[in-house]
């Protein structure tokens, strides 16, 4: 008798946890985006340019290092931040200078942000700059585009794509 209540408790125990699970997995309903807008991911990880010049190492200075750790140029680690600004509809929605990452700041510069803007066509601009000694931005990209309902747009930077990505 015990036993049969036992398992009668068990599977009303199981049965009423897998009840739980079901109405909160459809319940409440969740919407990422509004229905009549659209989204524009802008995504980045990239190193900036060196900020000083690989230079050959003196007679001197190659003569004080150990024989097995002599190398032709001192290149130094310090990198350039990377900046970006977009703009949509000639507005500007961002502006931002992301600092290379690590302790000698020598690592990768990363970006993401998340912009909603409502679905249709839209003139965008991007503009990019990597390197710090450079006039003005080093790469720059315009396109209308025209983004459906619940469309995220994503706006990459890959040197092996050429430049600006946006997909």
């Amino acid at each position: 008798m015990n036993r049969a209540l036992n398992w009668t408790g068990q599977a009303l125990l199981y049965g009423g946890f897998a009840v739980v699970l079901g109405v909160f997995s459809r319940w409440p309903v969740y919407h990422p985006l509004p229905d009549d807008m659209a989204q524009i991911k802008v995504s980045f990880i990239h190193h900036g340019a060196r900020i000083a010049e690989c230079r050959p190492y003196t007679a001197e200075e190659q003569a004080k290092m150990p024989p097995n750790m002599r190398k032709t140029e001192k290149c130094e680690r310090e990198r350039s931040p990377v900046s970006i600004a977009v703009d949509i509809d000639g507005k500007t929605v961002l502006e931002r200078i992301s600092p290379p990452s690590g302790l000698s700041r020598d690592g990768a510069s990363t970006l993401y942000q998340r912009l909603n803007v409502p679905a249709g066509q839209h003139q965008i601009a991007v503009r990019f700059k990597d390197d710090q000694k450079a006039e003005g931005f080093t790469s720059q990209v315009q396109e209308t585009v025209t983004l459906k309902p619940a469309q995220v747009l994503v706006i990459d930077y890959s040197t092996d794509k050429g430049g600006i990505v946006l997909q």
